[in-house]
C-alpha cells in the first residue's frame, strides 16, 4: 500500500467517526478549535483561556478573526460555554456533552 491511500484512508476514517458524533457540520476550523479546547481541558467543566487554544497546535496558524468566528459559531453551537466566574476569552466545552453526540441534541 502507498503512503497516499494510506492518508486516504485515514482520512476517510476520520470522516466517518466525526460524522458518527455529529461534528461534520461544523467547518474544519471550527472542528479543531474544539479539538483544542478539549484537549487542553484539565476534566469536564474545566475552564481553557482563548491564549491557550490559540496556541494550540490545531489552530496556531488561523487567523485570529478566523479563531474567535469559530469559537462564536461553538458558542452559539452551545458546545462551547463562557465560563462562570472567570475572566472573559474563558472558556469550557460542554460537559454534559463529551461522552454522547456532540451536535445531535
Amino acid at each position: 500500500m502507498d503512503r497516499l491511500t494510506s492518508i486516504f484512508e485515514l482520512r476517510e476514517m476520520l470522516r466517518r467517526l466525526e460524522r458518527d458524533v455529529g461534528l461534520d457540520s461544523l467547518s474544519r476550523i471550527e472542528r479543531d478549535v474544539l479539538l483544542a479546547a478539549h484537549s487542553l481541558s484539565k476534566g469536564p467543566g474545566a475552564v481553557v483561556g482563548s491564549d491557550e487554544m490559540r496556541a494550540h497546535p490545531l489552530v496556531a496558524t488561523v487567523a485570529q478573526a478566523t479563531f474567535y468566528r469559530a469559537v462564536r459559531t461553538l458558542l452559539s453551537a452551545g458546545i462551547l460555554e463562557r465560563a462562570e466566574g472567570s475572566k472573559a476569552k474563558s472558556y469550557s466545552v460542554r460537559s454534559d456533552l463529551l461522552d454522547g453526540d456532540l451536535l445531535k441534541r
